[in-house]
């Protein structure tokens, strides 16, 4: 699939290229992100290098993996990372990083939806699933502010710096954003 852009009120989300990498470097370096994601720590220059000229192109191309760098249009200031990765026929799961100084300010809950919508709406995704390791309370407020519904937890279920850590699961479905879905659902309760 060739790359798409999406923008929010305060957002371009696109794809982040080489002339990306330095940026993203640098951003990764922050503590929060290595503590909380499962990017390689230490994050060398090398994994910036083949996130932005391998990781990101190639998921696009063989449509397992939809990369956004969340930026601020004037001037493009990166302030997050959102991926959605194909998991299913019509499920795909959704991973994102903020930058630092740009915590708080709710870019990240923006991006999301408008991700989520994209895959919804063109993807022909009926679940969005979320996943954080236990105690990520900044990542879990960003999906529960969206819509996810928390549906529990995994037990040992990430593996993250070589240790296998519990996680919580939450999913998104079209019509917790009052939109179609493309496959019939029955919930359990029917």
């Amino acid at each position: 699939m060739e790359p798409v852009t999406l923008t929010t009120a305060r957002l371009l989300l696109r794809v982040p290229t080489p002339r990306d990498t330095e940026t993203v470097l640098a951003a990764v370096q922050d503590p929060d992100i290595l503590r909380w994601t499962t990017i390689p720590s230490p994050y060398l220059p090398e994994h910036a290098q083949g996130f932005t000229e391998q990781l990101v192109p190639e998921g696009w191309a063989n449509g397992t993996m939809f990369t956004w760098g969340l930026f601020l249009p004037e001037g493009e200031e990166l302030v997050g990372m959102l991926s959605l990765t194909k998991r299913s026929a019509g499920t795909a799961e959704i991973g994102y990083w903020n930058t630092k100084e740009q915590r708080g300010n709710g870019y990240v809950t923006e991006a999301v939806e408008a991700a989520a919508r994209w895959a919804f709406g063109e993807w022909s995704i009926d679940r969005v699933e979320w996943r954080a390791e236990v105690g990520n309370h900044a990542s879990r407020a960003v999906a529960e502010r969206v819509g996810f519904t928390i549906e529990g937890v995994l037990r040992s279920s990430l593996v993250h710096q070589g240790v296998r850590r519990d996680c919580w699961v939450g999913a998104l479905l079209p019509s917790d954003l009052g939109l179609p879905s493309t496959a019939q659902y029955r919930p359990a309760s029917q």
